[in-house]
């Protein structure tokens, strides 16, 4: 399966005018290899077809990756792993810590990363609001588990003065009602093989 999934996904990246290390494509098909594993008994996602998974779980995730800049990286209510796995397959020298509070996806993320070989995942069974680091995060993200203002409220304890928050959506909504931040920019994405619309906000405390 890794092998039918390697063409669609090597020519996501190219249209999305990016470039992965060395070996990291057969770990992404691997992931999703193991994913659509799980899948069959822990329902960790709503997309059950492993070529659908490239575009709706691999590109998505790989859109946002010229965006998230250096400093650790914390995606919050990661899922299975989304965005953050594809994302430290992409950047093995960054650091990410992978939340999520359904104790059946940390455990998937907890063996994607062995079997991936993740050095650089920490995955935390936690929920937003009682993740206690020890000093604030450079990045935040979130695949839109929640209303905008629900991520900040959940994480306003992770925010520092330079902290980038960034929100990935479906439809545009640049509503924000929380007081003490800003919206710095909304990026259109467009990913290859996906219909529909995709948008990254990025927010920054004031």
């Amino acid at each position: 399966m890794a092998d039918d999934l390697r063409k669609p996904l090597q020519q996501g990246v190219a249209s999305l005018g990016l470039r992965l290390p060395d070996g990291v494509a057969p770990k992404l098909c691997n992931y999703i290899h193991l994913l659509h594993r799980w899948n069959r008994t822990y329902n960790l996602t709503a997309v059950r077809e492993p070529r659908q998974m490239v575009s709706k779980h691999l590109l998505d995730s790989l859109a946002v990756l010229p965006y998230i800049g250096e400093g650790k990286v914390v995606d919050v209510g990661s899922g299975a792993g989304l965005p953050g796995i594809p994302l430290a397959l992409a950047r093995p020298q960054q650091s990410f810590v992978l939340i999520d509070a359904n104790s059946k996806k940390t455990r998937f993320m907890q063996q994607a990363k062995i079997a991936l070989g993740l050095e650089n995942v920490e995955v935390v069974h936690s929920r937003a609001q009682d993740y206690q680091p020890d000093e604030p995060a450079p990045v935040i993200i979130a695949r839109a588990y929640a209303a905008t203002d629900d991520i900040l409220a959940s994480t306003r304890h992770l925010h520092g003065g330079g902290t980038r928050i960034l929100v990935m959506q479906g439809k545009r909504d640049e509503t924000l009602d929380t007081a003490g931040y800003q919206i710095k920019a909304l990026h259109v994405l467009d990913v290859p093989g996906l219909n529909a619309e995709r948008h990254l906000l990025e927010i920054a405390p004031l």
